[in-house]
């Protein structure tokens, strides 16, 4: 897959999942930015799809 390919791919997976996502809304107002950032990062299934579309740009 070529990078700009790669890169429109994390556009849209934050564009049609992340945006509005509810649970990250609710972790930020209950505890804090950080926290629901890292959440999203290590636990959120999405996220999961953006580190793997991720390791393929440093590929």
């Amino acid at each position: 897959m070529k990078r700009n390919e790669l890169y429109n791919d994390v556009q849209e997976i934050l564009e049609h999942q992340c945006k509005g996502c509810f649970v990250h809304k609710q972790f930020k107002k209950e505890k804090g930015r950080r926290f629901a950032h890292k959440f999203c990062i290590s636990q959120c299934t999405v996220g999961e799809q953006l580190r793997k579309v991720g390791n393929k740009l440093l590929t």
